[in-house]
């Protein structure tokens, strides 16, 4: 691996080194890790996800940053981000576990998503979160009732589509007429008047959240004035509106040429936008905090040549990375070891049972034989999250390093743990 090649990997995270032809992250072996505990494996680093959450805290001074829980459930992950003074956006009662787990002050949680089961909404309401971005008018009166029936007040905000087309893929857009989320900008004057009128809630903000893996900022700027304009709207009929939740989504590297935009730049995009807001500014970032933190470690176990295709089958596939197969989303793969061979045209393709089984297509890497390892980058955001035991195969080891240590911060599953049907 040159040294051009080595200077490219630190444009997808500046932790990521190379020793004698070897991978290191944060100065650690990817070839050592993936020996002792085996692949396929997720290796996090710790330092990265800090310096992003201070990226984001230092573009918005002030505003309460709400890691996206979503990206990557593990509660050490969780527990770095809290560390770093980040609070938490969860979409389920298990992300909420997972956040409390790790560490994450009830204080500090906001909770968005269609359907919040009652169970889930009891639990939050329980231990007292900050926010419920509330996303129908039927989850208002059962909110409600649920908050009376505990003898609580849940406090809410109502999360608006402001129908902003963020130019990223069609099943990660989130703001627009069409979609499921939120409630019609053009409606939610009333959702807020009725929240008022309901007596165990109590209205303190207004979320908005366009979509995920943008790589443009310009469509944060409309979301955002129609989100200020509503504030105004509310504000002058009396209503307190303590927080600003302008969602996530601020997209990352997967691809060499990609450009990552930066909180930085975001910040410049919106911030005037806020001039004489009162209320906190929240935001939800996951893909950009954890994404390029993380790395999928597998291992050649087959090449197979058919005539026009040549096939490097390696042990991790769809059921452990599944953005690939559903998104046809591209993610750099290299070896963790550079021997200086030869490079070739192949598909790089895991052991599922499916055509759609594939890590990367067409892709030209470095020869590889039976026994070596790849990684696949940008693997820390989505990732372990949607994996899954299809074909029953357990989920992969994670490890999180940092500053020259590691530690295992999830085991790897084994047959029983997914066929315990007692």
């Amino acid at each position: 691996m040159d040294s051009t090649q080595a200077e490219l990997l630190k444009e997808f995270n500046p932790y990521i080194g190379v020793k004698n032809g070897k991978l290191h992250l944060e100065g650690l072996s990817l070839k050592e890790l993936a020996q002792e505990f085996g692949t396929p494996l997720y290796v996090y680093s710790a330092s990265y996800i800090r310096e992003r959450i201070r990226a984001y805290q230092k573009a918005f001074p002030g505003a309460l940053v709400c890691y996206a829980v979503k990206a990557n459930f593990n509660p050490e992950v969780v527990r770095v981000a809290g560390e770093e003074g980040a609070g938490a956006d969860i979409v389920s009662g298990g992300e909420l576990v997972a956040a409390l787990k790790g560490g994450i002050d009830p204080s500090r949680i906001v909770y968005a998503g269609v359907g919040k089961t009652v169970p889930e909404l009891e639990l939050a309401i329980e231990k007292e979160i900050l926010m419920f971005n509330v996303e129908s008018r039927d989850e208002l009166y059962v909110l409600d009732e649920i908050a009376g029936r505990l003898g609580k007040r849940a406090r809410i905000a109502i999360r608006v589509n402001p129908d902003v087309d963020p130019k990223t893929h069609p099943y990660i857009s989130t703001g627009m007429k069409k979609s499921k989320f939120g409630v019609d900008f053009e409606t939610a004057r009333e959702e807020y008047r009725l929240a008022r009128e309901l007596k165990n809630l109590e209205v303190v903000g207004i979320h908005c959240h366009i979509g995920s893996q943008l790589l443009d900022v310009s469509p944060y700027r409309e979301a955002v004035q129609k989100v200020v304009e509503l504030y105004r709207d509310l504000t002058d009929e009396g209503f307190e509106i303590n927080y600003l939740d302008i969602g996530g989504g601020l997209g990352i590297k997967y691809k060499p040429e990609d450009r990552e935009p930066s909180p930085e730049e975001l910040a410049r995009e919106v911030l005037p936008l806020l001039e004489g807001v009162s209320a906190q500014i929240i935001l939800e970032p996951g893909r950009s905090i954890t994404g390029n933190a993380g790395l999928l470690i597998a291992q050649v176990q087959f090449l197979k040549d058919k005539e026009i295709k040549h096939f490097i089958i390696v042990d991790a596939g769809m059921n452990d990375l599944v953005r690939p197969a559903i998104y046809d989303a591209y993610h750099h793969v290299v070896p963790v070891e550079s021997k200086g061979r030869e490079h070739i045209i192949a598909d790089i393709v895991g052991p599922i049972c499916e055509t759609g089984d594939f890590l990367a297509k067409d892709r030209r890497i470095e020869f590889l034989e039976r026994g070596d390892y790849i990684a696949v980058l940008s693997a820390g955001a989505y990732g372990f999250a949607m994996a899954s035991h299809y074909n029953v195969r357990p989920r992969p080891a994670e490890v999180l390093v940092e500053n020259g240590s590691y530690r295992l911060i999830r085991e790897r599953e084994d047959y029983n743990y997914i066929l315990n049907t007692t």
